[in-house]
């Protein structure tokens, strides 16, 4: 028996449904439910919350969110051969526990989640960084989640995190900093994992702001920080040349030095300069 709940160690159900993780699919398990039920904790008080989380396999985690009262938990899975596991979980918490199979990157799961919605998942590792961004990145502002509680590589975690002047600093920092308060609130190390990875990881969690933190229009603050970062070890009025034929004057108006480079350069400033480049 597990310490949260009476169903089976996970890695009777491991072994028990042949769930042996796949390199292919970005999977690491974790196994200690006490860890999993922990970071559960890490995203808030869940009482009243639909939760959403990505790449579940064997449950560990899913089963976490439900013992610390999530309203109800929806799930996505790519790997078939985690249904069944996710099933039996589900007829333990009958009625909490939804399950869809498929591609986080393709599926809408908005009809499935009612307000209010975290997002707490130990993702994949290769499809971390692309479901970060679209979350951060919405059609519209506040978006359909509160909190975001995700599993990284420790190393994305600090580039997540980071702040101007920190070597970690660049794109993720920037979007991340705009929009949410972000904190890494827990490392782990290898062996925590089966397989154990390569590197250490990190718990980030990250809390809407109802506003972004400074004006700028999203589509051109992205272009800019793309372009910015894209060429990190050159002055910004290098990276940044093709954008306008003024654009060191647009530089210092915005209170940046043409001869800064992105790394230096706060989130503040990246979204005075991109006020200034939606002016004709």
């Amino acid at each position: 028996m597990s310490a949260i709940d009476n169903l089976p160690p996970l890695r009777e159900v491991i072994a028990k449904h042949q769930l042996s993780a796949r390199k292919s699919l970005g999977q690491n398990f974790l196994l200690d439910l006490n860890l999993t039920a922990k970071i559960a904790r890490s995203a808030g008080d869940l009482h009243g919350t639909d939760v959403l989380e990505v790449g579940p396999g064997p449950g560990g985690l899913t089963r976490g969110l439900l013992a610390e009262g999530a309203r109800k938990v929806v799930v996505v899975e790519k790997d078939a051969r985690c249904i069944p596991a996710l099933e039996e979980i589900a007829r333990a918490y009958e009625g909490r526990l939804e399950i869809l199979q498929g591609d986080a990157l393709e599926l809408d799961v908005s009809a499935h989640l009612v307000a209010p919605i975290r997002v707490v998942s130990n993702l994949p590792y290769n499809v971390g960084t692309e479901l970060l961004t679209r979350w951060l990145d919405p059609p519209k502002w506040p978006p359909f989640w509160t909190s975001l509680t995700l599993m990284f590589q420790l190393e994305v975690a600090q580039r997540i995190t980071a702040k101007a002047g920190d070597k970690h600093y660049g794109r993720l920092a920037v979007l991340a900093g705009w929009r949410t308060d972000a904190k890494i609130v827990m490392e782990l190390p290898p062996e925590a994992f089966t397989p154990a990875p390569k590197v250490r990881s990190a718990v980030v969690t990250l809390n809407a702001l109802s506003e972004p933190r400074y004006p700028a229009n999203a589509r051109i603050l992205k272009n800019v920080v793309a372009r910015a970062f894209g060429q990190r070890r050159k002055m910004m009025r290098a990276s940044l040349k093709g954008l306008r034929p003024d654009i060191e004057d647009r530089l210092i108006a915005a209170g940046i030095k043409p001869t800064d480079r992105a790394e230096t350069v706060d989130i503040e400033r990246f979204c005075a300069l991109a006020r200034t480049l939606e002016k004709p």
